[in-house]
């Protein structure tokens, strides 16, 4: 999961110039903006455009779409532009993939930890209820965050710092899949927030096995056909 260099490689989760510099605040913006759907896949971005909306020279604008295409979002076309790198389809499975397994293990070690679940399922459900909220408001972006947030927090219960770190580097496609899925099929947005509600009864439940199969369900029935 290391970056790539030009070759639009993988995206990986990188770490943003420093925020103070107009290259860090260019990078931020284009990158939420494609995280969010905004910057669909196969659009074309000039560094002008941005510059001009950002109200910075393109200097800053070039670091921050070389940094983009060395963490894989976009790939740069001399002359012509930057074009919004499309996910494709293996990268999909193999996020799920990693994400199932990240998150049974931290089940398995929460539910087997006397009272280890009190916490998290108080914390589940505080987030289950802002999901239902900003769905409510048609706020697509604070549903994939709020949506990461809940299988950040499955995650961290566990209290494994290794996969902790193997989860957040996993943080920026998940967002970004999840708005992908929810904007192909709106339902998915009442699916999910329903899924997570039963995710979190089967770790009250204590029900590590459970909470596997129910997994694998809701990561295919959120992203399977966005495939």
């Amino acid at each position: 999961m290391s970056a790539s260099g030009g070759d639009g490689g993988e995206p990986v989760a990188g770490v943003a110039a420093e925020p103070e510099s107009a290259a860090g605040r260019a990078y931020a913006v284009v990158r939420d903006r494609i995280l969010e759907g905004e910057f669909e896949d196969g659009s074309m971005l000039s560094e002008g455009r941005i510059a001009a909306e950002l109200g910075m020279s393109r200097t800053p604008v070039r670091e921050a779409f070389l940094q983009l295409q060395a963490e894989g979002w976009m790939r740069l076309y001399p002359k012509r532009g930057a074009m919004v790198r499309p996910v494709p389809p293996h990268e999909f499975r193999e996020v799920l993939q990693a994400r199932q397994l990240i998150e049974t293990e931290a089940v398995r070690t929460v539910c087997a930890s006397p009272g280890g679940s009190e916490r998290l399922v108080r914390r589940l459900r505080e987030v289950i209820e802002r999901q239902r909220r900003v769905w409510e408001d048609d706020d697509l972006a604070a549903f994939t965050r709020a949506d990461v947030e809940f299988h950040r927090e499955v995650v961290a219960a566990g209290g494994n710092s290794i996969l902790q770190g193997f989860h957040q580097l996993l943080q920026d496609r998940h967002r970004r899949m999840t708005t992908q899925s929810i904007s192909h099929d709106t339902t998915r947005a009442d699916l999910a927030i329903a899924q997570h509600t039963g995710l979190a009864r089967l770790i009250e439940e204590g029900d590590h096995e459970g909470y596997a199969r129910a997994t694998a369900e809701h990561l295919n029935d959120i992203h399977g056909s966005t495939l």
